[in-house]
């Protein structure tokens, strides 16, 4: 039996090399395959941190008898869904509207043709072997019936490909903020009041909504206005609570119950790199000590636990570590004070809320800090004590695998905390990270999904890796004032326009030279990161907002035209749509300051762009020379193009639609300048 996947660049399907189950990867090949044995497929879909995908597999692939069952009556293909999201998408489309549920790992049966019959998710090996059994008596007695329903569903699917095709009208500024108001009003009702977050367990980090919300109370400030309420609320919440690693950083993919204490132990990029960010303006918006702290060390901690030897970003770590999940995570008292003392100890367990009867599994508690001791520095020198102890413990696995869109959120993550809270070495990273997609995973204007350990992977980039990539390297060079993440982004957006677009303003989520498919997805709701759609949305009208191009701007408020139904509808699905709407709504401001690069007049104009900055809004920095603006990298931005010293000093212009205000020289001035017009 050849082992087809000890060759794959996911660290997922390597966990299944050398399983007794003969394995494919996705492609012709393995159909090809079927169509000559005359075989059914079953297609397994999962990812490398997933607790469910490792009992099945321990259950069911690494079973010598099911394995037997299976290679005799399937050709079976396993597929790793964030190398693949496209194909994870068309199948748990089939698979929600079969079973009226979804999740990981996806188990999907389908004729040679591609067209799935029989779905589900995790099933105990016991049934698991019969449902083998039953699948493949089907196929021999009843073929007709089998590939009928096939052929059903397949032509339900490519129907419903695009529900909200229909609903699509442009929507000019006056459109999008009665959305936005709709929206907020919408999320109130599903708002839990007494816990934050919104609706029932599981609850997960509602990042992209929580962007919105805030954006949104800069544009209606009212004292108590709701949606500075529920944002603040809903993060305090989790970064106080079990799902935020209260000594290590970072959080975890959700929480099972509503009072986010127990996560599901998962800690994914995306999340991080998304819920960093939204930390960062919390703290802009309030100053809140919390949402400053947990920004600082959410984004110390991609770096020190998901940063790559070549600079980018893994993609997740394991909930599961030593055979159980969640045991690196959690303590119980008696561990407390074996590591701390018979002081500390009892005081680290009423800090961190650990008890003899725990609040997970075998007495064992997740550590929570519902309110902040009155001594800091014993607190620190609690948590570095603990943390070092942590280390001993077996870590869990790491996805290492560098995944486009997620490096992409985690690029503008860091360049953006970094300059806001006085972190270069987030700065640093981030240009590392963005220094890795550039040279590896970009190529004559294409970008491929993931790479690894240097080598890019061999999967197409979606929209949502354009988008998010492009929206990085923005933010990228607002922040360092290299012109040269200006003009990748143009490269990877011309690909968006051009490759993803649906000629009616909205995007397919695939290329148009990329692998067919039953049909071609086009989900423009988010998910657990922004779609690809109101990614695209988003990145486009930065873009348009930097360098003045119409084009841009139209696509982006296009893009839109789907927002309204989604909002009012789903709120929680629109949320980076309903930011983006935010933007266009206020402008977005352009702000360009130049000044000499090493001069701290111009980094204090440059840090107060960012920390005042109004919903959405693009700055550029440039050093202010003869040429007009130019910029400290050595090309030029055409936001900067003209914009000169003051009497010899950094200046900075705030712009909409590059119609500027008299220049301002000092700090004061600037933040006055920025103030949200009413």
């Amino acid at each position: 039996m050849a082992d087809r996947l000890k060759d794959a660049t996911s660290p997922y399907l390597l966990q299944h090399a050398g399983n007794p189950v003969d394995w494919w990867p996705w492609g012709d090949a393995a159909f090809t395959e079927a169509r000559a044995r005359d075989v059914p497929v079953v297609l397994s879909v999962g990812y490398s941190a997933c607790h469910w995908c490792h009992v099945m597999a321990h259950e069911s692939f690494e079973d010598g008898a099911t394995a037997t069952l299976m290679n005799e009556n399937l050709v079976a293909i396993k597929v790793d869904r964030e190398e693949r999201p496209d194909v994870d998408a068309v199948y748990m489309a089939a698979t929600q509207a079969m079973t009226g549920q979804g999740g990981w790992p996806m188990t999907v049966f389908m004729t040679p043709d591609r067209e799935p019959f029989f779905c589900g998710t995790y099933f105990p090996r016991e049934q698991f072997q019969r449902l083998v059994a039953g699948v493949a008596k089907a196929w021999q007695e009843d073929r007709g019936t089998v590939t009928d329903q096939a052929q059903s569903i397949a032509a339900a699917l490519a129907e419903r490909a695009a529900p909200w095709r229909g609903a699509v009208t442009p929507a000019g500024p006056a459109g999008l903020q009665e959305a936005c108001d709709q929206a907020v009003t919408a999320l109130g009702v599903e708002y839990d009041a007494a816990r934050g977050g919104f609706g029932r367990a599981p609850k997960f980090p509602p990042s992209m909504v929580l962007e919105f919300l805030l954006r949104h109370s800069e544009r209606v400030p009212e004292e108590g206005g709701p949606a500075l309420r529920m944002a603040a609320v809903t993060a305090e919440a989790m970064a106080s609570g079990g799902i935020y690693d209260q000594i290590g950083g970072g959080f975890a993919r959700y929480s099972v119950d509503a009072d986010w204490v127990v996560p599901h132990f998962e800690k994914m990029l995306y999340d991080n790199a998304l819920l960093a960010r939204v930390y960062a303006h919390l703290w802009r918006r309030t100053g809140s000590p919390l949402a400053r702290r947990v920004a600082r060390d959410t984004c110390a901690w991609m770096i020190s636990d998901l940063r790559t030897a070549e600079g980018g970003f893994a993609s997740a770590l394991d909930a599961d570590s030593d055979g159980a999940e969640g045991l690196f995570y959690t303590w119980t008292p008696a561990e407390l004070t074996e590591a701390l003392g018979p002081v500390d100890g009892p005081y680290a367990a009423q800090v961190f809320g650990v008890t003899e009867a725990g609040t997970f599994e075998g007495g064992r508690s997740v550590l929570q800090l519902l309110t902040d001791p009155e001594d800091a520095g014993r607190l620190a020198r609690i948590r570095e004590i603990l943390l070092t102890q942590r280390t001993q413990r077996v870590a869990p696995g790491r996805d290492d695998k560098v995944v486009a869109a997620w490096n992409g959120l985690a690029i503008a993550a860091l360049a953006e905390v970094g300059l806001l809270l006085g972190e270069p070495g987030f700065v640093t990273a981030a240009q590392d990270a963005a220094s890795l997609l550039a040279t590896v995973q970009l190529a004559d204007g294409r970008l491929a999904r993931t790479s690894r350990d240097g080598a890019a992977g061999t999967s197409a980039g979606v929209l949502e890796d354009y988008a998010c990539v492009a929206e990085g390297f923005l933010a990228l060079a607002g922040v360092t004032g290299e012109p040269g993440w200006v003009d990748l982004a143009w490269e990877l957006l011309a690909a968006v326009l051009d490759r993803f677009g649906d000629g009616a303003g909205g995007f397919y989520d695939t290329a148009d030279d990329g692998e067919a498919l039953v049909y071609r997805p086009a989900d423009p709701a988010d998910g657990p990161t922004p779609s690809g759609a109101f990614a695209a949305a988003g990145a486009l009208l930065s873009y348009a907002a930097l360098t003045g191009s119409a084009r841009h701007r139209e696509a982006a408020v296009a893009a839109l035209g789907v927002l309204p139904p989604i909002a009012t509808r789903f709120p929680r699905a629109a949320g980076w749509g309903l930011a983006v709407a935010e933007a266009i709504i206020s402008g977005p401001a352009e702000i360009a300051v130049v000044g000499p690069p090493g001069d701290p007049r111009t980094a204090a104009l440059h840090l107060t762009a960012f920390r005042a900055a109004p919903p959405g809004a693009v700055i550029a920095l440039g050093d202010g020379g003869p040429a007009g603006g130019g910029s400290s990298g050595g090309g030029s931005v055409p936001l900067l193009t003209g914009r000169s010293l003051v009497n010899g000093s950094p200046a900075a212009y705030v712009c909409r639609g590059f119609t500027c205000l008299v220049p301002v020289t000092e700090p004061d001035a600037l933040r006055q300048a920025l103030e949200y017009p009413v």
